[in-house]
């Protein structure tokens, strides 16, 4: 029986990511993934200018994308996109990467490659770390999916029915039909 070599996140960080492919730690074990394609980060692209749109006129908080963050010991997740209230990041050498803090507001745009148990285990890891909601977007289904704490089922909105994105408790005053999104 093969033994799996398990990482940890400082040999995770001293890692070369080859062009192409896309690193992950999920409890010690390297997660290595394609890059996304190109209506994963169009998607991605247009949440993240919504996103930096908003905080320019209302600085309540941080948002970032692609950045590795650290969930625990030997978890390292790279949320497509990331929010993080005002202060959090106070004191945290943002040259540090992985961040050594998980965000408020985790955003993942699922690809064709991504499988339900991989996503429901980092959801999980996600919440476990503090994250106080977690957004799965489904482009071909145009729905999408709200984890948050103490809920153990998620909130399921639909794009074509004209729902909306919204976080009011960690971003008052942003909404976005997912139709904008979900293109």
């Amino acid at each position: 029986m093969a033994t799996k070599t398990l990482l940890t996140v400082e040999q995770y960080a001293a890692l070369d990511e080859p062009v192409g492919m896309r690193y992950e730690l999920s409890e010690g074990e390297l997660i290595v993934t394609p890059s996304a394609d190109f209506f994963h980060n169009k998607t991605r692209d247009r949440l993240n200018s919504r996103f930096q749109t908003f905080l320019d006129a209302h600085p309540i908080g941080e948002v970032i994308s692609e950045m590795d963050v650290r969930l625990g010991e030997g978890i390292v997740r790279r949320p497509d996109i990331a929010f993080f209230r005002r202060g959090r990041l106070e004191g945290v050498d943002l040259a540090q990467v992985p961040l050594p803090i998980a965000p408020d507001l985790a955003l993942e745009i699922v690809s064709t490659n991504d499988r339900a148990d991989d996503l429901n285990l980092k959801v999980a890891q996600y919440l476990r770390a503090g994250v106080q909601a977690v957004w799965l977007f489904y482009r071909p289904t145009q729905l999408a999916y709200r984890y948050g704490q103490g809920k153990r089922d998620p909130e399921v909105r639909s794009a074509q029915a004209g729902e909306k994105f919204e976080e009011p408790d960690l971003l008052s005053g942003f909404s976005l039909l997912l139709s904008e999104i979900l293109k």
